[in-house]
């Protein structure tokens, strides 16, 4: 199977798992506990169906679309994700890359293994922060001051990792930052040796904008789940989310909002985005998709804040039922994770450009000539 092959997020999710050892593939692909709720973030879409016009003059399409305050290209972003440089060697910078191409945002963790200063010098595309609040203080303070220094455009505070979620496959597999060396996953390594020979001969792995305040995950090796449940700080409420607003004094989005409850406080402590998100899944099993919670949340904030639908996100047609919905953008990982993990750059590249190429020739079946027009006459719930 060939870059030229992958036609959809499946196929490069096929072609990722050949490329990568197992257990980092199992890191992207795994969720928490019996994982129903990844599975039910991308079948929501299904229990929708659009209902197309015709005869619309519908020759230039325009899938531009503004989210805190940067006009996009397309109603499609890139969610910050951690540890890139696991997947493939490029990284954020080969994500950085295909978002600026694509004239889309794109965001970086703070478990990010390329530096906000990095980012901020190299892409000129609107960038957002994912920040997780650590106990280690100074080191919030010095991530917000490096996205000031950096020119980031926002922020964007996850507040759905208090705990890690119970992510068994990680727990099978023996998944952590940075690898640890076992029999079992030396043996992985050895049955896919481009990618090890990446990993083992090219820059050290690091997590960059984390390394010279904490040693886990860049030198102690540490799974995803625990380092939410040690490093990050539980005691995190709308007080710290308000404080972080004001002394980022920039477009703030909260990323993990799931309840109108929520999206109005969101609203009333001055945030300008939130994500509707569960974290892919890989936090709370059994929680509500974004999709399903959509329509309640944009009825509640949609006129006072920008609601950005994240989370199952395969097809062009899933963009525009949310959009349809309400949704100012939509946004995913792994739809480019496995790109990137299949191919670098040329694979994020050509899985934004398969996407792009959904939602033009979608929105001229569906009769719209912008997204501006979508709503939700267009949509039926079976």
């Amino acid at each position: 199977m060939r870059l030229s092959d992958c036609h959809n997020v499946e196929d490069f999710r096929r072609l990722a798992k050949r490329r990568l050892p197992g257990p980092i593939f199992h890191y992207i692909d795994g969720a928490a506990d019996d994982e129903v709720t990844r599975r039910r973030n991308t079948e929501s879409f299904d229990r929708c169906d659009l209902v197309p016009n015709v005869l619309a003059g519908v020759e230039q399409i325009d899938l531009g679309t503004t989210v805190m305050g940067k006009r996009i290209s397309m109603p499609l972003m890139l969610s910050p994700t951690a540890l890139q440089r696991l997947f493939h060697w490029q990284g954020e910078r080969a994500v950085g890359c295909a978002a600026q191409a694509a004239d889309t945002w794109f965001g970086i963790s703070s478990l990010a293994t390329v530096g906000i200063e990095e980012i901020g010098r190299t892409i000129s595309t609107p960038k957002m922060f994912q920040l997780y609040v650590h106990k280690d203080q100074g080191l919030n303070q010095a991530m917000i001051d490096a996205c000031k220094a950096a020119k980031f455009d926002a922020i964007a505070l996850t507040v759905d990792t208090i705990v890690g979620g119970n992510r068994e496959r990680c727990l099978r597999t023996g998944f952590t930052s940075p690898p640890k060396l076992t029999l079992a996953s030396i043996a992985s390594f050895a049955a896919h040796p481009a990618w090890a020979a990446n990993y083992f001969l090219r820059e050290r792995f690091e997590l960059s904008n984390l390394k010279d305040h904490v040693s886990e995950g860049s030198n102690i090796a540490l799974s995803v789940s625990d380092y939410f449940s040690t490093m990050l700080d539980q005691s995190m409420d709308w007080a710290t989310a308000e404080r972080i607003r004001a002394e980022w004094g920039g477009q703030f989005c909260l990323k993990g909002v799931m309840s109108v409850d929520d999206a109005r406080r969101a609203v009333d402590i001055g945030a300008t985005a939130i994500m509707v998100s569960n974290h892919g899944g890989r936090q709370l099993d059994g929680s509500r998709a974004p999709f399903d919670q959509l329509a309640e949340i944009v009825d509640a904030v949609g006129d006072r804040i920008d609601v950005i639908c994240d989370g199952g996100i395969r097809r062009g047609t899933h963009v525009l039922k949310a959009l349809s919905v309400g949704a100012k953008a939509c946004s995913g990982g792994r739809l480019y994770l496995y790109a990137l993990a299949a191919a670098g750059q040329a694979g994020v590249e050509r899985a934004i450009a398969n996407l792009r190429a959904e939602l033009v020739r979608d929105m001229k079946l569906m009769g719209k000539r912008s997204v501006d027009e979508l709503g939700r006459g267009n949509l039926r719930w079976r």
